[in-house]
């Protein structure tokens, strides 16, 4: 094997995929953050559908009824499409496939306990490795003292429909100081950095 043949595999091997820029999140969060008075949760009753237009059809809203449980109490279209259904009544983890389900669940309760924003790398379970979607989780507060959930997703232009999910990768921001103890719980993570007041989490799903 000479180095002119070395050279010509170099020249033909494919360029890394450039990364995905998910449309949906990063408007939500802008909206939910300009609702935030003082840096406090935003209430329920502040919400306008108006405020998200352009991502209503990825937009849902959940309560958290038990343990890592967050029931759909309004979901977009587009979540439909994804899961076959009407999500409505339904927790949110039936996007997901069984492997993963625990990890969305602690997710779920770091969102509303701690509290924190999350975002969650999602890949299908019928497809490879790549990143087809972003999940944003954000705790919303109510004068009825339910704990709710402002989600939304955001997905890549040839995502697969009807699928079910496997988590990636998650990063968790806290929104206050130190947050109160929880009960530990193992998460399926592989390796975790942290780079400023985010944490990068490398999933094994």
């Amino acid at each position: 094997m000479d180095l002119k043949f070395l050279e010509l595999v170099r020249f033909r091997a494919s360029p890394a995929p450039a990364p995905v820029a998910f449309d949906g999140p990063p408007q939500v969060r802008a909206y939910w953050e300009g609702l935030r008075r003082a840096g406090a949760i935003p209430m329920r009753a502040a919400l306008d559908p108006r405020g998200m237009s352009g991502a209503l059809d990825r937009v849902f809203l959940a309560e958290r009824i038990g343990r890592g449980v967050a029931q759909v109490r309004i979901a977009g279209s587009a979540l439909g499409e994804i899961g076959g259904m009407d999500l409505r009544g339904l927790p949110l983890t039936v996007l997901f496939c069984a492997e993963a389900r625990d990890l969305v669940g602690q997710v779920i309760e770091q969102v509303l306990h701690a509290p924190a924003v999350a975002e969650l790398d999602l890949v299908s379970d019928r497809g490879n490795s790549r990143v087809i979607a972003q999940l944003l989780l954000m705790p919303l507060a109510d004068e009825q003292d339910r704990q709710l959930l402002l989600g939304a997703f955001g997905f890549a232009p040839d995502a697969l429909r009807r699928c079910r999910f496997r988590v990636a990768r998650r990063r968790e921001e806290r929104l206050f100081g130190r947050p109160e103890a929880m009960e530990p719980a193992p998460a399926p993570v592989a390796s975790a950095r942290r780079a400023g007041h985010l944490t990068l989490v490398q999933a094994k799903d």
